[in-house]
């Protein structure tokens, strides 16, 4: 069975965490491993800081993600001013994209994404969006066959950690 949400959050610092947070506990209902969980997270965060930082003048970003049965897939966008579509779509495919400087505090972004999933994608105009998708491997159960855990309590709610 296919999984979809939507949010649209201001364009807030803190928002960041509210996305690794519900994405994280729907994630881990799904069964994903700890691993995968984790990339997925960190990319998601990534894209999401991205559009946080760079989404002027748009009040706020949406995510959107889906589950199927061997994939996740996630898109971060926003209305704001889309950067040069040529420097960007480089640096998404790039193979010889430069690493800044160890003094640098931002610039890493693009390339944990591009490493943590199996697909990466930007789109500019009208939306600026970033594509991120992973596929179940061997070591999630749902890819091995078996039903994903279950994280209810004892009252039937959804336990989140």
């Amino acid at each position: 069975m296919d999984t979809v949400f939507s949010i649209s959050l201001p364009r807030e610092a803190y928002t960041v965490a509210v996305v690794r947070d519900v994405l994280g506990a729907l994630l881990d209902r799904m069964g994903m491993c700890r691993a995968c969980v984790d990339g997925i997270l960190l990319s998601a965060s990534e894209a999401c800081a991205n559009a946080v930082e760079h989404g002027d003048p748009a009040a706020d970003y949406e995510v959107g993600a889906e589950f199927a049965p061997g994939w996740c897939g996630l898109r971060i966008s926003h209305t704001g001013r889309a950067p040069n579509p040529g420097a960007l779509a480089a640096r998404f495919t790039s193979d010889r994209t430069p690493l800044p400087g160890l003094e640098s505090e931002s610039g890493r972004g693009i390339l944990l994404m591009r490493y943590l999933m199996d697909e990466v994608a930007f789109h500019g105009e009208p939306h600026t969006t970033v594509v991120l998708r992973k596929r179940l491997t061997a070591c999630d159960p749902a890819a091995n066959g078996a039903p994903p855990r279950d994280h209810r309590s004892s009252s039937g709610q959804l336990a989140l950690s």
